[in-house]
């Protein structure tokens, strides 16, 4: 009778742990259609057309008094967002651990960005300011969410489901990316049809992202649940916070090698995403609907990529795994180099090469840190992962752009983003992961 007990306990378990993931997949569900839809594809264009609508007869605006290019008004809208975003996460991520309340600050920041994207319909005429105060303000709170959201990872899913939920969750993002972006598409294609121009197409696009992001939202926050945690201490103003977590890490100087050769890599991976476009435009002359098609392929390709390289890490190990990801990244970029202008078949191979590996190297990066957190500090050491994610990612953009300067060839601006992978491969390559997972008091998986 007993033995019954425990094995329905264990079962009952299980079922509450399957409950949880599926709602925590639905996250990633609910927010990547504003990185699809409004960051990567429609809002950078549309608020950059608003700021030039808005601009004096020199091209500049001047938001607070400081003349700023209308051009690059949004570059430095997101800029901005990135140091909201790093003063608040630390604060935030000391906050959810030491109270064990991660999911009304969750609902917080989730419906903080939810309100201010769904916002952006009113962008229109002029009103750069108010795209730029929106875009900041949904920015920082995308990136305050998901930190939150992958702290639950360690919570949610044993040492040994940790990839399979992560890769999931990539998966379920990638799709929601590619389906709402059909739509999106399918509105922005054929406005005249449907009785829109073309501007009210875009704000749909961008305000229907907001309300998708809101409503299924609902679903984790039904199905998560808190842990209490032990410590109650205050957490640090902002930076201050930052600093004292990155000093709690070196008590974990490995897992502290993890982040820098993750801050390396995954710096060669945004440059890729954010600067692919203007390769594909202004070295193989491609256009706009060429461009998109591509970015939706890479969303397509991604769902594949993220369960594809799952299903790897099983019987390779996340780390060996992660180390051949690098690798197909070097090769992809090199083929990039060679591609012929005006030859939008070869860039769609490019985008699918660059697909089938995105979404795994994030996703098992994701779970690997996840091993390497010491138990309690979730939340924390997800703020700087994510700073890590979103914060540093400047010295790949800085290259691509010196590279182009110096030579005026986005060929070999493409081409030095190799160096982000080979450092990045090393650096990883060095890392001991068995033994860092054991120093963070935590359990060692069979295969890692």
């Amino acid at each position: 009778m007993g033995t019954d007990t425990v094995r329905t306990d264990a079962a009952d378990d299980a079922a509450g742990r399957r409950r949880e993931q599926r709602g925590w997949y639905f996250y990633d569900w609910a927010c990547s259609v504003y990185s699809t839809s409004v960051l990567t594809v429609f809002l950078g264009p549309y608020l950059t057309s608003v700021a030039k609508a808005a601009a004096d007869a020199d091209g500049y605006v001047h938001p607070l008094g400081i003349p700023v290019r209308a051009g690059s008004f949004f570059a430095y809208s997101v800029s901005l967002s990135v140091i909201l975003a790093v003063l608040v996460m630390p604060v935030v991520g000391a906050a959810a651990d030491r109270t064990g309340r991660k999911k009304p600050l969750l609902a917080a920041a989730a419906y903080t960005g939810a309100v201010a994207t769904t916002g952006l319909f009113f962008l229109d005429g002029d009103r750069y300011l108010l795209g730029g105060a929106l875009l900041i303000v949904a920015n920082a709170a995308q990136s305050v969410a998901m930190m939150l959201y992958n702290s639950y990872l360690p919570q949610i899913a044993p040492p040994e489901e940790r990839d399979a939920v992560s890769s999931r969750g990539w998966a379920f993002g990638y799709a929601a990316g590619s389906v709402v972006l059909i739509a999106d598409l399918v509105l922005y294609l054929a406005h005249d049809t449907f009785g829109v121009s073309e501007t009210t197409a875009v704000r749909i696009c961008l305000a229907s992202a907001g309300l998708w992001w809101g409503a299924f939202t609902l679903v984790p926050l039904r199905r998560l649940r808190d842990r209490r945690s032990p410590s109650r201490e205050a957490a640090l103003p902002g930076l201050r916070q930052l600093a004292a977590t990155v000093r709690d890490m070196r008590r974990h100087p490995l897992t502290l090698a993890f982040l820098l050769a993750y801050l390396v890599y995954n710096d060669g991976i945004q440059t890729v995403i954010s600067q692919a476009s203007v390769y594909g435009s202004e070295e193989l002359g491609l256009g706009q609907s060429t461009l998109i098609a591509a970015v939706l392929l890479v969303q397509v390709l991604a769902v594949a990529g993220a369960l594809g390289m799952g299903l790897l890490a099983r019987h390779y190990g996340a780390k060996r795994t992660i180390l051949g990801s690098l690798v197909a990244w070097t090769v992809t970029l090199g083929a990039g180099y060679f591609l012929p202008a005006g030859a939008p078949a070869w860039f769609f191979v490019l985008a699918a090469g660059i697909g089938l590996v995105l979404g795994g190297s994030q996703a098992l990066s994701r779970s690997l840190f996840s091993h390497l957190v010491p138990p309690g500090k979730e939340a924390e050491y997800f703020s700087a992962y994510e700073v890590s994610d979103r914060g540093m990612s400047w010295l790949g953009p800085l290259l691509f752009g010196l590279t182009y300067q110096l030579t005026g060839s986005y060929r070999d601006a493409i081409i030095s983003l190799v160096i982000f992978f080979v450092v990045g491969f090393v650096l990883l390559a060095r890392v001991p992961v068995r033994r860092a997972i054991g120093d963070a008091g935590n359990p060692v998986p069979e295969r890692i």
